[in-house]
């Protein structure tokens, strides 16, 4: 761990104390998380109203899951990048805060930080994972126990769910015969998990396919889920075009999305089969918002950050409750431990959700909750010159959301590179080669239309807010601007909420330790946080 970060640690004390609870009255902790899942699911639909993005989401066995528990609406990553997200989930900590975990590329995991899987298994859990929890990063799935803490007997082609799928069907399967193929795979892997722990012992299993996370099949989302695309015109957000393609590729990707819900399913009816439903908390989660679109994946708007988050356990989690209490990632770790009759290190900055949870109430529970703290550092090595970080933190309301991009010399996406006034990659290059242009935005079918597009009139404010540097503070009132594309921080109406929100965001990442604010972000600026990434 760097230096830095591990001074600033060691100034929190770390005692761990073993808290033995008889079996019977642990619960199993089962944690269904999808990669690159923002908050779309049919309970959403519900909540929202009619005309957003999730009136076309499919999803029954979330929403199942939803009416039997609670559903969090301001529940937020802390990073909006895979690595450092689940960096922070795992340690319960801001992402910031865990060494090189808190980069994607060049990421390796320290050890020392305690993390909630390995603790529940010191205290007598039977812990599992299938397919990913901590990666791209060094020792890969590091903080659960690495490769023999692995189910996947029965394969990993889930993770490819539309390319697989498509190329059984076109091979004489029906849909349904591809989907039940790969459905058996969730279940086998599942079940495989369960029957490795001891008889009575309770488990902590986490599911992490990662088949929401691009590319996809092209039509997928119509041909394999019925998902129109032609029923999103008019609901696309401001920051999107509006266009038939971009349709495509949302409709493909909550077509993934759905194919996440028939899993779960899976994963629910094994459970009940074995009767160890009624002693089970269920969590279901997703580490950031689309790849591929503007304002998505390594955005600290809403659609980057914000995400669903639903829970259940029958007997202890109140049915049919909507909270709006502000929550990020990170609140899980202590959440799970607590469940579990396991000491929560000291060290962790998150907050027990449990007591949530459990209330009766619906809307605010904890009125301490009303903020969430996101931020980024680097995700693709190479999008910038000097393979350079694009450092950013924001704080987020009920009534704003307020960000510092510390260094607004860089392009937030990485840089233009093959594209520029005189030249652009041909469709297929930006729609499958994520380096060859603004390497921290997915290559798509939304990308190639933005890049090729941008030249034409009314789509260069909409590549602009998908690849244009951006000014050192942003302030978006949500009231007026709940897709947050008009920034006001630099109107003098607004400077005092401004100042407010600044001082309010540097008192907690100095309380925390945050190196990008307590050593001039030195620590962020140098090795091994930048320069080259190791292939070995």
């Amino acid at each position: 761990m760097q230096t830095g970060i591990r001074l600033a640690l060691l100034l929190i004390a770390f005692v761990v104390t073993s808290t033995r609870v008889d079996a019977a009255e642990r619960p199993n902790i089962l944690f269904l998380f999808a990669d690159d899942w923002g908050r779309y699911a049919g309970k959403y639909a519900e909540i929202d109203g009619p005309g957003t993005l999730n009136d076309v989401v499919k999803t029954p066995n979330i929403d199942r899951v939803a009416g039997e528990g609670v559903t969090f609406t301001n529940a937020y990553v802390n990073a909006p990048s895979c690595t450092p997200c689940r960096s922070s989930l795992l340690s319960g900590q801001y992402f910031y805060r865990t060494g090189q975990g808190a980069i994607l590329q060049g990421a390796i995991w320290d050890s020392e930080i305690p993390t909630y899987p390995l603790l529940l298994q010191d205290n007598g859990y039977h812990i599992g994972f299938t397919y990913k929890v901590w990666s791209p990063g060094q020792p890969v799935n590091a903080g659960y126990g690495g490769r023999q803490n692995a189910s996947t007997p029965a394969g990993g082609k889930f993770n490819g769910f539309s390319q697989q799928a498509t190329r059984m069907v076109d091979s004489g399967k029906s849909i349904e015969e591809a989907k039940q193929v790969l459905l058996d795979e969730v279940r086998k892997n599942f079940e495989s998990f369960l029957e490795k722990g001891d008889e009575g012992q309770s488990f902590c299993y986490w599911f992490g396919p990662t088949n929401v996370h691009r590319k996809w099949i092209a039509g997928s989302g119509k041909k394999l889920w019925r998902i129109d695309p032609d029923t999103l015109k008019g609901k696309v957000p401001p920051f999107l075009p509006d266009v038939p393609v971009v349709r495509e590729d949302l409709a493909d990707y909550f077509g993934e999305v759905a194919a996440f819900d028939a899993a779960v399913g899976v994963i629910l009816e094994s459970l009940q089969k074995r009767g160890q439903t009624e002693n089970t908390l269920i969590v279901i989660s997703g580490d950031h918002g689309a790849p591929g679109f503007p304002y998505g994946k390594c955005n600290l708007y809403d659609f980057g950050t914000n995400v669903p988050l639903v829970a259940s356990w029958p007997g202890k989690i109140p049915a049919g409750r909507v909270v709006t209490d502000f929550t990020t990632l990170m609140d899980l770790a202590p959440t799970f431990l607590e469940a579990g009759g396991t000491e929560v290190p000291d060290v962790m900055t998150g907050r027990s959700l449990l007591p949530v949870m459990m209330s009766n109430k619906s809307g605010r529970v904890d009125e301490e909750r009303d903020s969430a703290i996101t931020g980024r550092e680097r995700h693709v090595a190479e999008a910038r010159e000097g393979q350079k970080t694009y450092p950013q933190r924001a704080i987020r309301t009920d009534e704003f959301l307020y960000i510092i991009n510390f260094k607004p010399d860089r392009w937030p996406m990485g840089d233009p590179r093959e594209v520029g006034p005189n030249k652009t990659p041909s469709t297929d290059a930006l729609t499958n080669n994520t380096f060859i242009a603004f390497p921290d935005m997915d290559a798509s079918p939304t990308k190639a239309w933005l890049v090729n597009n941008r030249n034409k009139e009314g789509v260069k404010l909409l590549y602009d807010f998908a690849f244009a540097k951006r000014p050192r503070e942003e302030l978006y009132v949500l009231a007026d601007d709940p897709h947050q594309i008009r920034n006001v921080a630099d109107q003098p109406q607004y400077e005092d909420v401004r100042k407010q929100l600044h001082d309010r965001l540097m008192k907690e990442l100095r309380r925390t330790s945050d190196p990008r604010v307590v050593d001039s972000g030195e620590t962020f600026e140098n090795p091994p946080f930048t320069g080259p990434v190791s292939r070995n």
